[in-house]
Formats: C-alpha cells, sequence, structure tokens
C-alpha cells in the first residue's frame, strides 16, 4: 500500500486506470486464480500552499454612475490681486464747481516804453462804449426775443424808442403781457405823425397789414388812452367813421400798415402786435 499523500486528482486517475486493468486481466485471466484489486480513495486536504506572485493588472472596468454632489467645502482663502484691467471711457462732464478764493497779488511789472497815447486812449474809450452799448442791444434782444425767433418780423430804433415787430398772433391784453415780459416795454403808442408814420411803414416792409397798438377805452367807454394810461391828447389818426364801437365790443385799436391809420377792434381777437420800448432802459439791462 502506498503511503504517499495524492491529490483528488491523482486518486480519482489511478482508481479510473485500476478499473481499466482489472478488467482487461479479467478478459485474460478468467480461468486464473482470482485476484483482489485494492481502490484508492481521495486522501485528506493538502495543507495551504504558499501565496503565489501578483498577478498583471486586469482590464479597466467600465465607468460607475456619478456620485451625488458632495457638499460645499470651506471657503478658502483671499487670492492675490489681479492685474489692472482696461481704462474704462470716460465720465460725464461734472457741474461747475464754486468761484476760488482771489489770489495774492502779483508782482508790478516793468514800466512801459513812453509814447504819445493821448489818441490812442481816445479811441479805445469810444471803442469801450460802442462795445457796451452793442453788448446791451444784444442783452435786450435776448431778452425781448419770442420762444420762436422766427415770430420776430423786425427790430427798429427811433426817436429814443425800439420797436419789436412780433410776427404771433395773440389777444390784446396777452400782447400788453408780453411786451412788459421783455423788458418792462408797452405796446407801441405813438404819440406824433413821426412815429406813427414810422411804425406804419415797418408793418408794411415786415409784410404785416395790420396790428394792435397801445391804444384802448377799457376804463371808460369813449375815451380812449394809451395802455400806460397816459391821455391821448395831442395827436390821432383815426379812419374815417372810426371809432364806432361796432357791436358795442371794439374797446381796443389796431393800425393798419401802409397808411397808418387807427380802427377800434374787439380786444379778444388776435392779431400780430408792436412792442416798444425806452432805449436808455434797453442799454442799462
Amino acid at each position: 500500500m502506498c503511503r504517499d499523500k495524492l491529490s483528488p486528482c491523482a486518486t480519482a486517475l489511478v482508481t479510473v486506470l485500476g478499473l481499466a486493468l482489472v478488467t482487461s486481466a479479467r478478459g485474460q485471466q478468467m480461468s486464473e486464480e482470482p485476484c483482489s484489486v485494492q481502490i484508492l480513495v481521495p486522501g485528506l486536504k493538502g495543507d495551504v500552499g504558499e501565496k503565489g506572485e501578483k498577478g498583471a493588472p486586469g482590464r479597466p472596468g467600465r465607468v460607475g454612475p456619478p456620485g451625488e454632489t458632495g457638499a460645499p467645502g470651506p471657503k478658502g482663502q483671499k487670492g492675490l490681486m489681479g492685474r489692472y484691467g482696461k481704462m474704462g471711457p470716460p465720465g460725464h462732464k461734472g457741474e461747475k464747481g464754486d468761484l476760488g478764493d482771489l489770489g495774492p497779488k502779483g508782482p508790478d511789472g516793468d514800466p512801459g516804453l513812453p509814447c504819445e497815447c493821448a489818441p490812442l486812449r481816445k479811441m479805445i474809450g469810444e471803442m469801450d462804449n460802442l462795445v457796451a452799448q452793442l453788448t446791451n442791444e444784444l442783452k435786450f434782444i435776448k431778452n425781448a426775443l419770442p420762444p420762436s425767433p422766427a415770430a420776430v418780423a423786425g427790430i427798429k430804433e427811433l426817436d429814443g424808442k425800439v420797436y419789436l415787430l412780433v410776427k404771433e398772433a395773440k389777444r390784446y391784453l396777452d400782447a400788453e403781457a408780453y411786451c412788459q415780459g421783455r423788458g418792462g416795454g408797452h405796446l407801441a403808442m405813438p404819440k406824433d405823425e413821426r412815429a406813427n408814420a414810422a411804425l406804419a411803414g415797418y408793418l408794411a416792409e415786415a409784410g404785416l397789414g395790420r396790428a394792435f397798438i397801445g391804444l384802448d377805452d377799457l376804463e371808460r367807454e369813449g375815451h380812449f388812452t394809451y395802455v400806460e394810461r397816459s391821455p391821448m391828447s395831442t395827436f390821432s389818426k383815426w379812419r374815417e367813421g372810426e371809432p364806432n364801437n361796432a357791436y358795442e365790443d371794439e374797446d381796443c385799436v389796431e393800425m393798419v400798415a401802409t397808411s397808418g391809420e387807427w380802427i377800434d377792434v374787439a380786444c379778444h381777437q388776435t392779431m400780430y402786435f408792436v412792442c416798444e420800448f425806452d432805449k436808455d432802459n434797453v442799454m442799462q439791462q
């Protein structure tokens, strides 16, 4: 009997081979003496062998499903300051600041060269006066102009008066208020033949067929006075048959271009008008 330990596979092999031999022997020696056949059975499990070497890494497996989003981590430290960006476009112009304090007096300049300056000083003085006059007239024109400069049909000057022809239809009282609001003027008040003829010519020249002038009998019917309440005593230019107070509703006066005749009309109708200003007041504005 073999005493060496055999593995289960070897034991099975021996058993099968033994059975084959027995079968073959039975076919050849049926007449011979019987022999005993020993059948091997598996032995006990052997001891655990030594750990083999690490095998080669297997192929990468399939990518698994994404995991759940983790909770936000703690805020990191503030990073370094980045580079300065490009300069942006300039902003809107700011409001003008207050006037600063007067600076100290500068040093005296070198003395000028002697010259015969009297004629030059006179010329400069005359130019200064002319510039001042023109500046005042420009201020007056700026104040007297209506919101739409196209409404000004002309500006005329005569005998210390400045006349503004306004081609903007207004009622009598509104026209008077307009003249007062443009430098303290009034509707034109021709008080002699020369001024009346000049105004009539101005109207015709500007293409105005007629215009309100500063005459009315609003305070007392039939008693016409100038708009600044002085009496009309030395001059008049009524058209024949005027004033007639037609429909008992004609308390204001219009002047007809070219002829310069006066006609009483209703104050509520609208028409062009002429403002009158004292030149002295204009120069002081």
